[in-house]
């Protein structure tokens, strides 16, 4: 299979705390991928507050 998407796509590495362009450390370490460097670079940020939302509405779930 052939990829035509030749961006490997921006990674956070939660290991390193940098930013990876394609898949250099191993997935388990990894967060993405991202569309960019800039929003890979606040993948701490967009976890935390995903996490948060999902909270949230499991118990407003949990509520009902």
């Amino acid at each position: 299979m052939v990829d035509n998407n030749p961006d490997p796509g921006w990674y956070y590495c939660t290991r390193h705390n940098t930013v990876e362009h394609g898949e250099v450390c191993p997935a388990v370490d990894r967060l993405g991928p991202y569309p960019d460097r800039e929003t890979a670079s606040r993948a701490l940020e967009i976890a935390k507050s995903r996490s948060e939302a999902w909270d949230k509405a499991n118990k407003e779930w949990d509520d009902d």
